[in-house]
């Protein structure tokens, strides 16, 4: 079939099997280029929330940087009939097909990651395919999963993250991505049920819940790791982000590194939570606000030379504050900051300057807009040089 993007709302209901491939690959050659990060430090990576942004960034460079064993899970939807299947299912496909090139394990289990069910799987699988194959434990825990919903493994309820403000309703500035319009958006308060709706969603019980079973199962080697991943910004965006709904589950997020490193310290390992920078993704395209701010932010980066993809964002991370005797960039809540780039000065001045001035009019000349619908389609694997997307591909891969 010639698969060609669809796009329904703040989605793209179609992706690209071969873009997915050169995304990938492309990751995979930048690392590879950047030169290794570490030896024998990271021997076994689990990366929950492994298909797309973050997480998937963390696993090649766990990969191909650090030469690590990797485990991830994620949920994706598989190819039907005419129907494509998710840009994550393409992605891992083609990383464990890059890995195993280079003779590392890499393996990846479909299904919901808030199931305890995945958590026996998981466990399950850690235990025969290293532990008992002489690899050893798991050194590292990545936490990246992105979900609005989540279904609660003790209660069966099922919880709704809901994007709101708190207190009152609020008036602010964003853009309308696919029109190209600077707008006002109006956001009434979140009840204290979506309030606690989105913790349960988005916090850091989850998180716990996995460490308590990796731990209990005493799949965790001696120094083992956790990092989750969150996101602070500036007084541009508090209002909707950390102010509000989203704000709170964050702060539960800050509580919960806290009661996992006291559980990790007999085995003299820790929990902390990373402020990574700005990007572009499914769910920061749904944000309010957000979308705006990321075109300014973008532009300014650019012009002055110091703009961070995904995946340079993350080996920055691995190679200056998760390797081995790395000082840590730490805030007063022990969070580690790779948003200093962001939120340097002269970043935040040229951004703040610009936010008054944007209007429709002008939101290419202050912004990249253009930029922001780029790496939005390059989720879905469009977009990429080299890739033929009138030719008729295979949606299945020759994998169901």
């Amino acid at each position: 079939m010639i698969v060609k993007p669809r796009i329904r709302g703040f989605i793209c209901t179609t992706a690209h099997p071969t873009g997915c491939k050169a995304s990938v690959d492309g990751q995979v050659d930048y690392v590879r280029g950047a030169g290794a990060i570490s030896a024998g430090e990271l021997n076994n990576v689990l990366v929950l929330g492994c298909s797309a942004g973050y997480g998937l960034a963390c696993r090649i460079v766990s990969a191909f940087g650090c030469g690590a064993n990797t485990l991830g899970v994620s949920f994706e939807k598989l190819p039907e009939g005419n129907r494509t299947a998710s840009a994550g299912w393409y992605n891992n496909i083609a990383f464990e097909d890059a890995a195993q090139a280079e003779g590392l394990y890499a393996k990846t289990l479909d299904g919901d990651a808030f199931a305890d069910e995945m958590r026996t799987r998981v466990i399950e699988t850690i235990n025969r395919d290293l532990v008992q194959a002489g690899k050893g434990k798991i050194d590292l825990v990545v936490y990246s999963l992105a979900s609005p919903v989540r279904q609660h493994p003790k209660t069966g309820t099922l919880h709704r993250s809901a994007i709101k403000p708190l207190g009152e309703a609020l008036d602010i500035k964003s853009v309308h991505v696919d029109r190209g319009e600077v707008i006002q958006v109006n956001l009434e308060p979140a009840t204290p049920e979506e309030t606690a709706d989105t913790v349960a969603v988005m916090g850091g019980e989850d998180w716990e819940f996995w460490m308590d079973a990796l731990q209990d199962a005493d799949v965790l080697a001696p120094g083992c790791r956790t990092v989750a991943f969150t996101y602070i910004g500036t007084e541009l965006t508090w209002p909707i982000y950390w102010e509000g709904t989203l704000g709170q589950a964050k702060l539960d997020l800050d509580r919960a590194s806290r009661a996992i490193s006291g559980k990790l310290a007999g085995l003299g390992g820790e929990a902390r939570v990373a402020v990574l920078k700005a990007i572009v993704s499914q769910a920061s395209s749904a944000i309010p606000v957000v979308p705006l701010y990321v075109a300014l932010l973008f532009k300014v980066m650019k012009e002055q030379g110091i703009h961070e993809d995904i995946i340079s964002h993350i080996h920055r991370l691995f190679a200056t504050q998760l390797k081995q005797g790395s000082e840590l960039r730490l805030d007063e809540d022990g969070r580690i900051r790779m948003d200093d780039v962001e939120l340097s000065e002269a970043v935040q001045q040229e951004v703040q300057r610009r936010w008054p001035l944007v209007d429709s009019s002008n939101l290419d000349e202050l912004g990249d807009l253009s930029g922001f619908r780029e790496d939005f389609l390059k989720i879905f694997g469009f977009g990429f040089a080299g890739v033929d997307y009138d030719a008729d591909v295979d949606p299945v891969m020759g994998r169901v």
